[in-house]
């Protein structure tokens, strides 16, 4: 062997050496894993399992399972997680064991939403995850909410580095993506549209709901197919012990859940249901004024949304699980003159699960769903109608292996597959004579599909890495594309209580939202990668530093990203969208890129607890000239309208005594980008007569509105159990305390001369969607 060989090999060898360090004592010590749940039922994700005598621990996945290394001999083992009793264990460790530790409920209801454990900012310290927020369904019920409708999509909305779509909305735009930007998921199943009521409310019943980790950096290689955000919801598994009732009425809805024990304990369930009632009292209003002529009927307007999940324990290594999920929202309208017009869409999924642990290091999860979104919007007048509607279905299987070989790696691959069917545009117009009669349908297929795997090194007591690598590809009709994408992201530790991160993260999105207007609205299309319509890809870096201040009550992280995309897609002007064969020709595509700063403080011991979060962040867009147009702003940069220069949240969630806890969040942002005209030039119209007056619009979102604020308050009064027994609460919240008229668009309106009668000018004014608005929740559980 020559000597150039003989340094290569002792190059490799040292390298093992390094990142697999010490192997026989990896010999002489044993894994303990298993599953972390409450007497409930429900999983706990972030749960420590610990043994302080030898300083060790670990903190539960979203699914709530654990592993940790030990070595042989007597252990004392301690369990604890937020709002439930600590339980210590002694545990003789001989060999690789699993456990399941069920922790029971703590006396407190209060307490477990207000008060955090030390463990848990010491976990977002020391993991190697960067730009990640975990949200518990207990903080977003206690926080105000408009009409006192728990929204976790606006619970996520008062983190830095995350803007809403407007005055009210549930939409998310992160770290300067836009809204088809966002990977959301309910229980691994993608939501094409998470929206109620254009927007107004998302899709999650907080009843329903677990807990959710947004994604904004450094994103799991097990994630794919979109630019800016992962959104991860879990639902609740249900009660494992006893049949409970949960539920609350509102103002606007009212929701009821039921869940109970499967088979004894081997299993589990919840079924919950959500219904708005808009409806009846419009209803009652339309036919206490029927008759008059100078009423107009009140658009008929409800959404009401089904979950349910399910686990059953086959035996000591396997596990089935159900989730399903339905919602719709129907819009309907009739007008004295006949015209109707009748308007439906939602979201269908449903997923099965199995997992089966082959040995304590090694875990499956194999999963096979169907998610479909459509929309149908039905006009009719007289004898004629106009349908239009669209479509997407998924088919989706995928496994994922988790394997834990000793207390310096945590490996994470595996395989996903979709088949997507796009209903792109269905358009029919009819007469019932027949006299007229056309039909188009517009229809692509494709397929998507992924291999990762990554791999959280623990290099050194130090500093952790977690490198991965997702390789992705899609085909539509004769097209295929395909992309790697390398994920990596790392944690070195300063001292106990400074950290120095870092990430990068490229992205490929395959699947299209083509919007004709800068909310996302029901008829919006969803659009395959196909022809000239190549993958939007992104990449993003970033860098933070993370204190731990007195005495670990409060974290104090400091991130700046950057990222840059290309192909985002976008219309040119005059767009044909609906039942268009050649839909790729009516697509500008350019360039994106955002940066910013976002500081965070967070406080989670004590009575008062709470977070302050400021961003400073900049995004724009650039269309360069194409198709035969000058592009979007001749080809010159702007902001989108999501654009907003400095965002600052501040949430105060205060325990005033065991009964009552009062709650406040403020939030301000810079004005968004708009597009006004600068001033008009009068033409004489030849046709009609007179003067028309011409806007002269400047380049695009060339001016802002003014600044947004706003106050919101909230109490809960938690009363006395009743006969029956169980815990029963009023929410009340008041939305706009200060009752601030935020800008939610500009018109100009004409100024006359009171003599004459002519038009002297044009004035802007100002449309405000939400004053000052109180609401009161009563919630239940027995």
């Amino acid at each position: 062997m020559s000597r150039v060989f003989r340094l290569r090999y002792l190059f490799i060898f040292s390298l093992l050496f390094f990142v697999f360090p010490q192997a026989s004592r990896a010999q002489s010590q044993h894994t303990l894993s298993g599953l972390v749940r409450g007497a409930d039922g429900a999983v706990l994700p972030g749960a420590t399992v610990a043994v302080p005598a030898l300083g060790l621990g670990a903190a539960t996945e979203a699914d709530g399972k654990f592993s940790i290394s030990l070595p042989d001999g007597p252990q004392q083992v301690v369990v604890s997680f937020v709002g439930y009793t600590t339980q210590t264990l002694a545990l003789t460790i001989h060999r690789n064991q699993q456990h399941v530790f069920t922790l029971a409920a703590a006396d407190n209801a209060l307490d477990e939403v207000l008060v955090h454990g030390q463990q848990t900012l010491k976990e977002k310290l020391t993991t190697t995850q960067m730009g990640v927020e975990h949200l518990s369904i207990r903080e977003a019920k206690l926080l105000p909410a408009l009409f006192g409708e728990v929204d976790v999509l606006k619970t996520l909305q008062l983190k830095p580095g995350v803007q809403s779509g407007g005055e009210g909305t549930s939409g998310l735009f992160v770290r300067g993506g836009s809204s088809d930007q966002n990977l959301v998921l309910l229980d691994n199943a993608l939501v094409y549209n998470p929206n109620h009521l254009f927007g107004l409310f998302s899709v999650f019943n907080s009843d329903a709901v677990q807990s959710v980790d947004l994604y904004k950096a450094g994103f799991p290689a097990q994630f794919g197919g979109r630019l800016s955000s992962v959104v991860d919801v879990r639902l609740r598994e249900g009660d494992r012990q006893k049949f409970t009732t949960t539920g609350g009425i509102g103002l606007i809805s009212s929701r009821l859940s039921f869940e109970g024990p499967l088979n004894k304990g081997k299993g589990s369930f919840i079924v919950s249901g959500r219904r708005t009632y808009f409806d009846i009292f419009t209803r009652a209003l339309n036919r206490a004024n029927a008759g008059k002529e100078d009423y107009s009927p009140i658009p008929d307007y409800y959404f009401y949304d089904f979950n349910a999940k399910a686990n059953y324990t086959l035996g000591a290594k396997d596990q089935l699980f159900f989730t399903g999920y339905l919602g719709r929202d129907i819009f309907g309208f009739t007008s004295p003159n006949g015209f109707k017009s009748n308007f439906s869409w939602g979201n269908t999924l449903g997923v099965v699960r199995w997992q089966h642990v082959f040995s304590p290091k090694l875990t499956v999860n194999t999963a096979a769903s169907v998610t479909s979104y459509k929309y149908d919007l039905n006009n009719s007048i007289d004898q004629f109608s106009f349908n239009l509607g669209s479509t997407i279905l998924d088919y989706t299987g995928r496994t994922d292996f988790d394997y834990v070989p000793n207390d310096r790696h945590t490996l994470k691959f595996g395989a996903m597959f979709t088949a997507h069917d796009f209903g792109v545009g269905r358009l029919q117009r009819s007469s019932q004579d027949n006299s007229v009669n056309y039909g188009a349908d517009v229809n692509y297929t494709g397929q998507e599909g992924g291999l990762y795997a990554t791999d959280n090194i623990k290099v050194s007591d130090k500093l952790q890495t977690e490198l991965g690598l997702r390789f992705s590809g899609f085909h539509s009709g004769t097209d295929t594309y395909g992309g790697l994408e390398p994920r990596a992201s790392a944690r070195y530790s300063l001292s106990n209580k400074v950290t120095l991160k870092s990430s990068y993260a490229l992205m490929y999105q395959y699947v299209h939202l083509v919007s004709n207007s800068g909310a996302s609205l029901p008829t919006d299309i969803w659009y395959p990668s196909r022809l000239s319509v190549k993958p939007e890809r992104s990449q993003q870096v970033s860098s933070g530093i993370s204190f731990l201040l007195g005495g670990g009550k409060f974290l104090l992280t400091d991130e700046v990203y950057y990222k840059w995309a290309k192909n985002v897609i976008d219309f040119k002007d005059g767009a044909q969208i609906f039942a268009n064969n050649n839909l790729d020709t009516q697509f500008l595509f350019g360039r994106g890129w955002s940066y910013g700063n976002e500081l965070y403080l967070e406080k989670t011991q004590g009575k008062t607890t709470g977070w302050i979060g400021y961003t400073l962040a900049w995004t724009k867009r650039n269309f360069p000239p194409q198709l035969g147009t000058t592009g979007i702003n001749n080809g010159q940069d702007f902001y989108p309208n999501y654009d907003r220069r400095h965002n600052l949240t501040v949430v105060v969630l205060h325990q005033l005594s065991t009964r009552i806890s009062l709650t406040a969040s403020f939030v301000y942002t810079s004005g968004a980008p708009t597009t006004l005209p600068q001033g008009r030039f009068a033409l004489q119209d030849i046709y009609q007569g007179g003067i028309q007056a011409v806007p002269i619009y400047p380049d695009r979102n060339s001016y802002r509105l003014i600044s947004y604020h706003r106050l919101d308050l909230g109490m809960v009064y938690k009363l006395r159990p009743s006969r029956m027994g169980g815990d029963r609460d009023l929410t009340f919240s008041i939305y706009n305390a200060y009752n601030r008229r935020n800008a939610y668009f500009i018109y100009f309106d004409q100024t006359r001369d009171k003599a004459t009668d002519k038009v002297t000018g044009y004035q802007a004014k100002q449309v405000s969607l939400f004053p000052i608005i109180p609401s009161v929740t009563y919630n239940f559980k027995f």
